[in-house]
């Protein structure tokens, strides 16, 4: 969960956001090295009145400062390309889930299980319990295993939506008339905040995402329970 004194990307939870992380590091040092490059060129230009008599109308220092941005930018470019298809591809998932947004909260369906499914609304401030996180807090918490490569499909009934967990990687719209769909898999137990990130009317504020991962065994037990209710 982000807090107050988060300055720096949240504590990856999930494979793809390691490689959202690594990629952000790789470029960030790219910038780096570049700003210290062209700052002490221009330090440099700044301090000293000599001039080299072969840098105007040089053909070597043109080709170089054309050739060397193009290198940088495929640097930058294949990995950014290489992850794109990676966020894409969703292979054999153990369990498919729905998330629909409304205004203003989500609804879930569980499509592997039969009648397994849901609304989540926000829990209203004079309602809360000590535990429970004002604003980020839902009454029916989405429950996941980890380990276990998860479907998600998107969509939503009325306006844009966007179904959005920082720490796991995942930002997904969702689009009326339209399933968009994402892979993830949770390498720890815990529960995992997000929010809706498209703007989507007065209370967009309001319907946050609750995800809980747990153990295989507690899945089961958890799925046991709500089908004999």
């Amino acid at each position: 969960m982000s807090t107050w004194k988060t300055i720096m990307l949240q504590d990856s939870s999930s494979p793809l956001m390691e490689q959202l992380m690594f990629f952000h590091d790789h470029t960030l040092l790219i910038l780096i090295i570049i700003t210290i490059l062209v700052s002490q060129m221009l330090i440099s230009m700044l301090f000293n009145k000599f001039t080299h008599r072969f840098l105007l109308e040089g053909q070597l220092i043109e080709m170089i400062w054309t050739i060397l941005p193009a290198i940088i930018l495929i640097m930058i470019a294949l990995p950014s390309l290489r992850l794109l298809y990676i966020l894409d591809e969703v292979h054999f998932p153990m369990i498919t889930i729905k998330a629909i947004g409304h205004q203003w909260y989500w609804s879930y369906e569980y499509s592997d299980y039969k009648n397994l499914e849901f609304n989540s609304y926000m829990i209203p401030i004079d309602t809360m319990k000590p535990f429970n996180s004002r604003l980020l807090d839902v009454d029916n918490r989405v429950t996941i295993p980890f380990n276990t490569q998860i479907r998600f499909i998107i969509t939503s009934a009325d306006v844009i939506h966007s179904w959005s967990i920082p720490m796991l990687g995942v930002k997904i719209d969702g689009t009326p008339g339209r399933l968009n769909q994402t892979s993830l898999t949770i390498n720890r137990t815990g529960m995992f905040f997000g929010q809706c990130s498209e703007i989507c009317g007065a209370n967009h504020s309001f319907m946050p995402i609750v995800l809980e991962s747990i153990s295989t065994h507690y899945f089961l037990n958890w799925i046991y329970s709500i089908n004999n209710n």
